[in-house]
């Protein structure tokens, strides 16, 4: 009988001994994949739940028109306040997901994004400066933008750069600066500057909040020469008298990005101040540029290239 009872014990003992060692690496399984989904949600955004889109934003932003907004410009350059113009072209359309460009027809596999092309222009004592950057942000507010670029034209040469969103963040630029040239590398994904122009137009409400670290504007780091890189920042946003305004500081360059848009649908910008360091050594000061709404107009733009056409700048002031 004491042998039998001895069997019982040693087996229900080993049993126990197995429960626990499963348990334990259940648990140690959960934590690891807790873990995995953590970084998933950061570097991997793709799993996010799309955002769903309201009537009014489909009526507004599928109507087959373009929305093409004018601003008078003062833009800090060189130590000094440069007036020009600013032009915010928002459209929709279908880009494709491996080669991130347009498409040229609607497939399933293609997403729909919300495109801003940005334009600023104004001159440095003889000499022009042109330049546009572009970012394509899905409308399901689910993952970051899928391809950001800048160019910058002046009579001193061109620069232009491209920042692709794949398993990682793909960065490619070349520019006339010896220290800058050509170059090209990877980094890990994070808030784009650049991006949150387009969210702000589709969801304001989930702009990021609070101590962040976020990737600036690829105009700010050509024209800064600084590093492309995550940079601390603190955003904060406040409303007052129908106009929300958006606010980005960045300690570390002594920047603040100021949006003002308009706190109902369809959300349009205003207006919006970058306050930073400009001019090199002693002439170095920080000074704010400005962006103040002139105009603007519903139209397909691609289809306005006549002559006939040309009207419609003086409708927007330029």
């Amino acid at each position: 009988m004491r042998l039998l009872f001895n069997k019982f014990l040693f087996a229900f003992l080993t049993l126990s001994a197995a429960f626990i060692l499963i348990a334990c690496e259940l648990k140690a399984s959960s934590e690891v994949n807790a873990a995995i989904d953590a970084e998933s949600l950061k570097n991997n955004t793709e799993a996010a739940k799309p955002t769903p889109l309201s009537s009014e934003f489909k009526e507004y932003w599928y109507a087959g028109d373009a929305e093409i907004t004018s601003y008078k410009l003062e833009q800090a350059r060189y130590g000094e306040l440069r007036e020009g113009h600013a032009v915010l072209i928002f459209v929709t359309e279908p880009f494709l997901a491996d080669e991130q460009v347009k498409a040229d027809r609607n497939t399933p596999d293609n997403i729909p994004v919300l495109k801003l092309n940005s334009t600023k222009k104004y001159f440095t004592g003889i000499y022009p400066y042109s330049i546009m950057s572009s970012s394509f942000y899905p409308v399901q507010d689910n993952q970051h933008a899928i391809k950001i670029s800048s160019s910058i034209q002046e009579w001193c040469g061109h620069v232009y750069s491209q920042l692709n969103n794949r398993k990682d963040f793909e960065y490619k630029s070349h520019s006339y600066f010896e220290g800058e040239a050509d170059q090209e590398f990877k980094m890990e994904k994070n808030i784009l500057e650049n991006e949150l122009w387009n969210k702000l137009r589709i969801n304001p409400n989930g702009l990021p909040l609070g101590e962040l670290e976020i990737i600036p504007s690829l105009e700010y780091f050509r024209v800064a020469h600084k590093k492309i890189e995550p940079y601390k920042a603190i955003a904060s946003i406040m409303e007052k008298d129908g106009i929300s305004s958006y606010a980005i500081a960045y300690p570390e360059l002594d920047r603040t990005l100021t949006i003002n848009f308009s706190t109902t649908f369809p959300y349009t910008i205003e207006s919006w101040t970058d306050e930073f360091k400009s001019g090199y050594g002693s002439n170095a000061k920080i000074l704010t540029s400005k962006a103040t709404k002139i105009n603007t107009l519903k139209a397909p733009y691609w289809r306005k290239n006549g002559n006939k056409d040309i009207f419609l700048r003086e409708q927007l002031g330029l």
